[in-house]
């Protein structure tokens, strides 16, 4: 593979195919004794003039009695054989076809069995050379232009046909490559590649998700040969020597001083460079030292997980792989972490041409690193594409101000002593052990998530142990305590104090900034990136403690909820009626102070199984319901009144919506996203109206 841009040879997994339109062109070979001729079918008659033979199948009866014909090659003076080759597909074209032997690999190999002459017509750059008479000079598409001019001017060329064909193009700068016969170094693939199967077969090295292993195999199964000499000025250059006496090849690993064969001390370096890849595979042991036996590389070689997206299975990972096998005997690492590709909030690959790129520095000017960090981490699974939205990177930067807030609130609450030895767990009120309890449990599914590498799930569980539970419900409950001091206080700065330092444990392989901002004001000892990972043996669980806190955490949402519903001022409070069996109802009464301070609830009662409340609203919790008199919740005659109103405007919005969408021109001509956007409205026009009549009905029982 030669690319005519970059002036290189390439590798075969560096040429990308993409489709072209193009076409097949059927030119017409005459026998060179003048009596009659074959067609062939090509895409590239340009390279006709490099031709040296024309095949067709052993097998094929229309052909096989014409093998070893001459034909007269067209435009040309030379005369080429017809030879027979398997190669040959029988059913593509006419089924006979041109070998270039110069100019295509299949070909090439087809010369080889034959013995063919190989003829270059094409330079360095993808001209036609001095060779090609009148089309010298050149390029490519020029060529191919005026050869089928020239072809049908002089009655070769018989048909035309368009299609659609892949065509290589260089993976770094786009240029169309070209099949090209060059002196280059290669390495031999086969004794390389059968250990490095082996090591993920035998789970010495997995892959997570185990489905890339499918990449991997099949490529490691089909290699070739591996050109590693690339024409470049930058990279590791060929460690081989030519002398300029005797012409003796010489590799070594030392710089020679003389040739062995002639003792000639006058040698010129090859000037060719590696693969960049080929160096690349050497990463993981070269960069600690080897082939000396340092420290690092005693240290940290083998490596555990390396995190490659997908793209690169075969160009890196495999690579690396057996280049390790082979150079120190080991493998490199035991796990590969495949990440997919960031695309763009519409799912397309971020290009130059779309110009749809992501400068991230920008984003972390804007949003700060961690948020940045948050953003590509959030809702991700192990080898899934993600699409970038900035609301992500957002939401990021809400979870940081939110974690910044609650450590403020915990700081400004804290003694300047900060020693709790003098509290006791006889001390710890209910939702102490609620969140210590709690803590255990994150510590241990975000340890979890951690080993089997599910990162998105493992971010999720600590976002949502900070926000939902420490942050939104905790400090909620010990601020009255905070406020108050004395032992109760005094156990809940410990437990604030201590489920603090664990939470930016759990959050900083996340975002490690904050988090070490934050262990650095608090006086911590040491660096946090240095600090021992958390054990969830040393939180203990409570499991009456869980079950009490969860009723009353439902309890207060399920009154929050319906406060909300009917619009109450947050300083009007609602007196209610518990009714559950004797724990349950008994926990909520304990937290009447809880219900007070964070539902609104003015007094709790307990109320039996046989006691009604005719004008009750129902709000349910685990175990049980409070009932609330409507009379407390609203005026019930204004209430009917501005339900009347809203259904009055619902049912215009239905039948608005309705003539909308039974319009067959707006169905079939409006932006499906408007079609399905009016739809939605419709559903929730319906779903309000349907609620609307529900809270009347109840309403007028009350009447």
């Amino acid at each position: 593979n030669w690319c005519p841009g970059c002036l290189t040879s390439i590798s075969d997994i560096e040429v990308e195919h993409e489709e072209h339109d193009g076409a097949l062109y059927y030119i017409r070979y005459p026998f060179a004794d003048g009596e009659g001729g074959i067609t062939i079918a090509t895409t590239r008659p340009e390279t006709m003039l490099a031709d040296t033979a024309v095949a067709i199948n052993p097998q094929d009866a229309r052909f096989n009695q014409l093998e070893g014909r001459k034909l007269q090659l067209p435009l040309t003076d030379r005369i080429i054989p017809l030879i027979a080759d398997d190669y040959v597909d029988m059913d593509f074209g006419t089924g006979c076809v041109k070998i270039t032997p110069a100019h295509d690999p299949n070909d090439y190999e087809v010369g080889l069995r034959h013995d063919l002459p190989i003829i270059s017509i094409l330079t360095d750059t993808a001209h036609m050379t001095e060779d090609t008479g009148k089309y010298a000079g050149m390029d490519v598409m020029t060529a191919r232009r005026a050869i089928v001019a020239d072809l049908q001017a002089q009655g070769f060329l018989t048909e035309v046909e368009e299609i659609t064909h892949n065509v290589g193009t260089c993976s770094r700068c786009g240029s169309l490559i070209e099949a090209k016969p060059s002196l280059q170094w290669f390495v031999k693939m086969e004794p390389l590649a059968k250990p490095a199967l082996d090591a993920v077969r035998n789970g010495e090295t997995d892959f997570v998700p185990q489905r890339f292993e499918k990449i991997y195999f099949n490529w490691m199964e089909n290699v070739r040969d591996w050109c590693i000499s690339r024409q470049l000025w930058w990279g590791h250059r060929i460690p081989a020597w030519y002398c300029n006496d005797c012409g003796e090849l010489i590799v070594s690993r030392q710089v020679p001083t003389k040739c062995p064969k002639c003792n000639s001390s006058s040698l010129r370096r090859d000037e060719d460079t590696l693969d960049t890849w080929f160096s690349s595979a050497l990463w993981p042991f070269s960069t600690l030292g080897w082939p000396e036996e340092t420290v690092d590389f005693q240290t940290f070689y083998p490596t555990d997980v390396i995190v490659p997206g997908y793209d690169i299975i075969f160009f890196w990972v495999a690579r690396m792989i057996f280049s390790a096998i082979e150079h120190t005997g080991r493998l490199p690492f035991k796990k590969v972490l495949i990440h997919g590709m960031v695309l763009d909030s519409q799912g397309r690959k971020m290009t130059k041409s779309l110009n749809n790129g992501i400068d991230p520095l920008e984003i972390i000017d804007i949003y700060g690193a961690d948020a940045l960090r948050f953003s590509l981490i959030y809702g991700t699974a192990p080898g899934n594409d993600m699409r970038f939205r900035e609301e992500k990177v957002e939401a990021g930067r809400n979870f940081m101000n939110k974690l910044w807030n609650a450590f403020r609130f915990v700081l400004m609450n804290l003694d300047e002593d900060r020693d709790y030895s003098d509290v006791t767990a006889e001390m710890l009120e209910v939702e102490d052990r609620w969140i210590l309890h709690e803590a255990h449990y994150a510590i241990k599914d975000v340890g979890a998530y951690l080993d089997k590498l599910e990162l998105g799930l493992a971010q999720e569980r600590v976002y949502q142990f900070i926000w939902d539970l420490y942050c939104d419900w905790y400090i909620e409950f010990v601020k009255e305590r905070l406020h108050q001091g004395g032992k109760s206080g005094r156990a809940a700065q410990k437990v604030l104090f201590d489920v603090l330092q664990l939470i930016i444990k759990l959050l900083h392989p996340f975002m490690p900034y904050v988090t070490e901002a934050i262990h650095g004001y608090l006086d911590l000892e040491g660096l946090l990136i240095s600090s021992s990972w958390p054990r969830y043996e040393e939180y203990p669980t409570d499991d009456e403690a869980e079950s009490t806190m969860t009723c009353l955490m439902e309890a207060i949402r399920a009154v929050r909820n319906l406060r909300a519903d009917y619009q109450l001022p947050s300083a009007k409070k609602v007196n209610a009626a518990v009714k559950a069996e004797d724990s349950v109802a008994q926990r909520l009464l304990d937290g009447e102070d809880m219900l007070s301070r964070l539902a609104g609830i003015g007094e709790i009662r307990r109320m039996s199984e046989a006691e009604t409340l005719e004008d009750g609203v129902s709000v349910q919790f685990p175990g049980g319901e409070l009932l609330i008199s409507m009379r407390e919740l609203v005026d019930v005659e204004e209430e009917i009144h501005r339900l009347q109103e809203e259904e009055e405007r619902l049912k215009k919005e239905i039948q608005r919506s309705e003539a909308m969408l039974n319009n067959q021109n707006f169905v079939e001509r409006a932006p499906a996203e408007v079609v399905n956007n009016e739809r939605a409205k419709l559903e929730r026009y319906q779903g309000d109206l349907k609620q609307a009549a529900e809270r009347m009905k109840t309403l007028r029982t009350v009447l």
